[in-house]
């Protein structure tokens, strides 16, 4: 394949959008919507809340942990089939977990298989999409991760209806229908040659550079930080609303409003991004300093009508803060090394993943406000990239 002088801004590339718009839908949107399980697991196997909670902080742990695998096959065969191996791994997961007889099953099957396969698909797809586009790049991101929020909204209800109709196991098996038209997404990839390829090297010695580059290294912290605290609403808010008295189907639409007003966050940010004369960090720190200051207000909010409003403003602030981030990395690293870069981060941001949900989990006050700090005070780590 000839070599681009620059990313062509277009072309091609808006499909690799529409690509990255169903496959953040179909990884993202599921996990943000996996609240809605959550309290049927609890009861099923009679486990705490702190435990159940783990099931998605391992499938994330695992999606970001092992974004370097797909970075180093996406560079050395292409992210097409890279992508399309993990819609299969990932709708694999989720089959297996509607047999589970046990927590350790749906780890190892939902957290462990199917983060394997998200592991495979997301990374690869944004760093494609980001090779594609570089004056509308924020613009471009934020368009594709609208995936998120259509389908977080759609998809709340949706299996809250599942549940209802199927109980968790059936709407585990119609969920991995669902995760293997990941498949199709992977086949929409073209890689792309630029003339700044040569000059990088390959994965190792393109891993080795990042790892000595010091604003790298700081922002990878920063994200780290707030990936600690970016999920634990939609881990955690159903299961708060039901003991604050709500019915389940009002609970999980309130996922779905957050999900509408994260649509327009994304939105709103990625144009931001490309209109506003200046590095791009600066947004990310702000977007990243109102989600914190939101997050930490949730556990003294109890009257609906202020659960609502802390609910929108959320959605609004943590999808604002999502396309920039992404726009960040190539700025500061090159679109050469744009997939060991984001699969770096992936991994390394992976135990804030981990550790956020469940110690949030612990029903403990003094943890959520420890949470919410950790998430605010991360917004200053995007002024120094």
């Amino acid at each position: 394949m000839a070599y681009r002088a620059e990313p062509p801004d277009g072309g091609w590339g808006w499909m690799v959008v529409l690509s990255a718009f169903f496959q953040s839908a179909l990884v993202f949107g599921v996990l943000r919507s996996f609240g809605v399980f959550f309290v049927e697991f609890v009861a099923a196997f009679e486990e705490p809340a702190a435990r159940v909670s783990w099931i998605a902080s391992i499938g994330i742990a695992v999606q970001q942990f092992g974004s370097p695998v797909g970075s180093v096959l996406s560079t050395k065969f292409g992210p097409r089939p890279v992508v399309m191996t993990g819609g299969i791994l990932a709708a694999l997961g989720m089959l297996l977990a509607s047999f589970a007889t046990s927590l350790t099953h749906l780890y190892l099957s939902i957290g462990l298989l199917s983060g394997s396969g998200w592991a495979l698909t997301f990374t690869p797809t944004l760093a494609c999409l980001s090779r594609y586009f570089s004056r509308r790049r924020s613009l471009a991101t934020g368009l594709a991760l609208t995936g998120v929020g259509l389908s977080s909204f759609a998809f709340a209800p949706l299996f809250q209806w599942l549940l209802n109709h199927y109980a968790w196991r059936g709407a585990l098996l119609l969920v991995s229908a669902l995760s293997l038209h990941l498949v199709a997404c992977g086949a929409l990839l073209r890689p792309l040659s630029l003339a700044e390829d040569p000059v990088v090297g390959g994965p190792g010695a393109q891993i080795t550079s990042l790892l000595c580059h010091g604003p790298f290294l700081r922002y990878t912290i920063a994200i780290t930080l707030i990936n600690t605290g970016y999920f634990i609403p939609y881990v955690h808010l159903v299961a708060h609303l039901r003991d604050l008295g709500w019915d389940p189907l009002p609970a999980a639409f309130l996922l779905s409003v957050a999900a509408i007003s994260d649509l327009v966050g994304r939105v709103a940010s990625g144009w931001l991004g490309d209109a506003v004369p200046g590095p791009v960090a600066r947004l990310l720190m702000l977007w990243t300093t109102l989600t914190g200051v939101i997050l930490a207000l949730y556990p003294v909010a109890e009257v609906p009508t202020g659960l609502v409003a802390l609910t929108v403003a959320y959605g609004f602030t943590s999808g604002a803060l999502t396309p920039v981030a992404f726009s960040v990395l190539p700025e500061l690293v090159g679109t050469g090394k744009i997939y060991c870069g984001l699969g770096l981060v992936q991994m390394v941001e992976s135990i804030g993943g981990l550790l956020g949900a469940p110690l949030s989990g612990k029903g403990n006050r003094i943890s959520r406000w420890a949470m919410a700090a950790v998430f605010y005070h991360a917004g200053g780590g995007g002024e120094g990239n």
